[in-house]
């Protein structure tokens, strides 16, 4: 068994497509509109379906908003250097809700980022101890 992919509903399919490959990096790997169902789905992620979990983002077409709830917490993505990614992620127009710097009450080197659509993304560096 492995984990494929995590669904997040997304407000404006564009925005979010954006923030996924320009923003953070990843690769559009496939998309589909579904009209009778009036929604769309995108796939993007750093790697091929077949050897790495990926994000779906669920664009249905009369939706204008969803709350996030409080049981969801966030995506983490592993990065070579914390700050640099914070630093390339504000040049390109991403938010960054929490600067890079030591975990509170640990040490590893984390930020959080956030989506269009509010959904927070935790960037780690690969040596991580906490």
């Amino acid at each position: 068994m492995r984990i494929l992919h995590t669904m997040l509903r997304v407000t404006d399919l564009e925005k979010s497509l954006s923030f996924y490959t320009d923003v953070l990096g990843m690769k559009l790997l496939r998309r589909k509109d579904y009209p009778e169902g009036k929604f769309t789905l995108a796939f993007v992620g750093y790697g091929d379906e077949s050897e790495q979990a990926v994000l779906e983002l669920t664009h249905n077409w009369d939706t204008d908003s969803y709350e996030l709830g409080n049981a969801y917490g966030h995506i983490a993505i592993e990065v070579d250097d914390v700050y640099a990614a914070c630093d390339a992620i504000k040049a390109k127009g991403g938010e960054v809700v929490r600067e890079a710097g030591p975990m509170k009450h640990g040490s590893s080197i984390l930020a959080f980022v956030k989506d269009p659509d509010g959904y927070m993304v935790e960037l780690l560096s690969p040596e991580r101890k906490d």
